[in-house]
């Protein structure tokens, strides 16, 4: 085993939610490390060196595996997954069944939720909200109060920092 609950709570959307604690060094953390917050152990894979840090949040079936890291005061909830070397950080909420991957980065005040993917080398940030079954990947950006839904795909280097963008 890698990491371990601790006995430190927080109340997550009426769930318990444990601090977690590094039982070995593994990657850039230290044996010994204090790590985020996570309702269970199903939130957060013993393998590879993902990681919850900060203030940062999984519950719910969410889950974080490979190498994925979930920073700041992120929240990963509902059936969402975070994996390979994905980065969530900030005050992002990824939820619903949406997906985070690849070598992807999700920031700031953004969110991605229903059945959304951000993927590949594919970067969210400021207020921008992905959902529906869009999907942004490859090396596009998404930011400011950008919302792609519906089954918008965005890829290439698209960048798109304003306005709604949608595929019905």
């Amino acid at each position: 085993m890698k990491y371990k609950l601790t006995n430190e709570t927080k109340i997550v959307n009426s769930v318990p939610a444990y601090r977690i604690v590094a039982l070995e060094t593994f990657g850039m953390i230290r044996k010994g490390a204090l790590g985020g917050w996570i309702a269970s152990e199903q939130n957060l894979s013993q393998d590879g060196n993902c990681w919850v840090y900060d203030n940062a949040k999984v519950f719910g079936n969410a889950r974080v595996s490979d190498d994925a890291e979930v920073f700041g005061n992120a929240q990963v909830f509902d059936n969402a997954r975070i994996y390979e070397n994905a980065k969530v950080l900030g005050d992002t909420h990824v939820c619903g069944d949406a997906e985070v991957h690849g070598n992807a980065q999700v920031s700031g005040n953004a969110i991605v939720g229903d059945n959304a993917q951000v993927y590949d080398h594919a970067k969210v940030y400021g207020n921008a909200t992905i959902y529906g079954d869009a999907e942004v990947y490859e090396t596009a950006w998404v930011c400011g109060e950008a919302q792609i839904y519906g089954d918008a795909k965005i890829s290439g280097d698209a960048w798109i920092c304003l306005g709604v963008i949608h595929n019905v």
